[in-house]
């Protein structure tokens, strides 16, 4: 088992992420999101932060989806 393993609990860590979104997410939006923290670059918004696994990151994808948000980016990090 590595350090990193066994910081966590037995887990592998989450991997970190960059989510780039059209537009500006106010303060309602981004209770969809409670794992991640906001930035804004230039008129579009970037959503930062670790993601579990794979299927948390399609998670993500699917709420910007419901919520009309216009993906334009995703790079790990």
């Amino acid at each position: 088992m590595s350090d990193k393993t066994r910081a966590t609990g037995g887990r592998e860590p989450g991997r970190r992420y960059e989510i780039h979104v059209r537009g500006s997410l106010g303060p309602t939006m981004m209770q969809a999101f409670p794992t991640l923290a906001a930035s804004r670059r230039g008129q579009d918004t970037v959503l930062s932060g670790s993601l579990p696994d794979q299927s948390a990151l399609y998670g993500v994808i699917h709420e910007l989806e419901a919520l009309g948000l216009q993906l334009l980016e995703i790079r790990p990090g």
